[in-house]
């Protein structure tokens, strides 16, 4: 599958980039800042994907899901965690009701 080739690509490079000198590359400088950079980035392109839509523009909003699904990457880079790791959880979830799922995760009182 395409897809996940190009996820497990890019999962391989984000790892690759944590032991890479802060001036090499945009994503090593981000490890290097630390979560709370890496956090900012993802609700700056969280809030980037929102306007997008709001605008209309299918383009716009293709590229900037594509900014928020990369800089997710980076945060679960950060914490050990891979592209596949999102991948295993989704196909879990494929074909449970999202309210049976919800409910499963929520705590009851």
């Amino acid at each position: 599958m395409i897809a996940a080739d190009v996820l497990q690509h890019i999962g391989d490079t984000l790892e690759a980039r944590k032991e890479s000198c802060p001036s090499s590359s945009y994503v090593a400088s981000l490890f290097h800042k630390g979560e709370d950079a890496i956090l900012k980035k993802v609700a700056e392109e969280a809030a980037e994907v929102l306007m997008a839509s709001k605008d209309k523009d299918r383009l716009h909003l293709v590229r900037e899901v594509a900014d928020l699904w990369f800089h997710s990457m980076v945060l679960l880079a950060y914490h050990g965690l891979r592209p596949e790791d999102v991948l295993v959880e989704l196909k879990r979830r494929e074909g449970i009701s999202g309210l049976d799922e919800k409910a499963a995760r929520t705590p009851q009182a």
